[in-house]
């Protein structure tokens, strides 16, 4: 309910400022090539061929950008284009496009900049620059624009520490043919420049292969959906606890959910990992294991893996 009324609360406050901070015309501007980036946002994801998709993914590049110029142009909020994520923090202070474009069945590329909310209204425009495939340990990587681990992001959490701003990313990557990633990223900004990742995250040895993390990966089986998102009510990031089904967890590609959760909670400056967040008392009708595939001991249930 708390993320619902913050929802319509902005977007009340997006309508109230359209109004008054572009006139008629520029409004038109606006509309025009919002028309023509839906046309091209549709086309990046269902071009037939990689050609038409790379030729869709340059036009739409152009024209937002163009169409960005425009003063004020971070008030006109693009609502049509469903394609592309757009995400706003709660102090509103830029704004962040993300889309991804695929290449082939085993590689896709990431796109994407950040919108500064300018004062006077002139356009401050940072690109996102996909480096993935350059990147060998992401997990331990802090990185800049011009060195991206790409992902469309679908939620930011703004917190701070220290007097310093942070705004917690949750973004996902169709990885390849066999498995995806959702990822956990802290952004922050040092003299203008958005820099990724950092010492963010306090996880035990036992729980994490690898405890040195500047953002937090998550790789799964390609067809499986497991949940990483933040509960409002909780105030924690909450995933979803892998298993292989194949009994190899060292495949990536063999891991799914098994209904059992984890979280991170922000606690002096750093998401601290919670093993088990459903062993408090959970709000009526938040509970979201109504079947688990591990009993109470933590033993698997062999039936409700194969079924699962």
């Amino acid at each position: 309910m708390k993320q619902l009324f913050f929802i319509v609360s902005f977007s009340f406050f997006i309508s109230t400022v359209v109004g008054q901070k572009i006139n008629t015309n520029d409004f038109e501007h606006f509309s025009k090539n919002e028309d023509s980036l839906k046309t091209f946002a549709v086309r990046i994801l269902q071009g037939i061929s990689f050609e038409e998709r790379k030729f869709s993914d340059s036009s739409f590049t152009k024209i937002l950008v163009r169409t960005l110029k425009k003063n004020n142009s971070y008030y006109y909020p693009f609502r049509s284009i469903k394609n592309i994520s757009i995400l706003y923090p709660s102090d509103s202070s830029f704004r962040i496009f993300t889309w991804q474009m695929k290449i082939n069945e085993d590689a896709y590329i990431h796109h994407g900049a950040i919108q500064i909310n300018n004062a006077d209204g002139s356009l401050k425009l940072i690109p996102l620059f996909d480096k993935s495939n350059d990147i060998e340990n992401p997990e331990d990587t802090i990185s800049s624009n011009n060195c991206w681990i790409g992902a469309i992001y679908y939620k930011m959490i703004q917190s701070s520490f220290n007097d310093k701003k942070l705004y917690t990313l949750l973004g996902y990557n169709e990885f390849g043919m066999k498995s995806n990633k959702k990822i956990i990223e802290v952004l922050h900004f040092e003299n203008g420049i958005p820099i990724f990742g950092g010492d963010y995250f306090n996880i035990p040895n036992n729980e994490s292969e690898n405890n040195n993390h500047a953002r937090f990966l998550m790789e799964y089986k390609k067809n499986a959906t497991p949940r990483l998102n933040f509960d409002e009510d909780l105030k924690m990031i909450i995933k979803e606890h892998l298993i292989s089904e194949t009994n190899e967890p060292d495949k990536k590609y063999s891991l799914i959910g098994d209904g059992d959760y984890e979280g991170f909670v922000w606690k002096n400056g750093k998401w601290e990992y919670v093993l088990k967040v459903f062993d408090t008392k959970t709000p009526n009708g938040k509970a979201p294991i109504p079947s688990p595939i591990r009993d109470n001991d933590g033993h698997l249930d062999n039936n409700k893996l194969k079924n699962n």
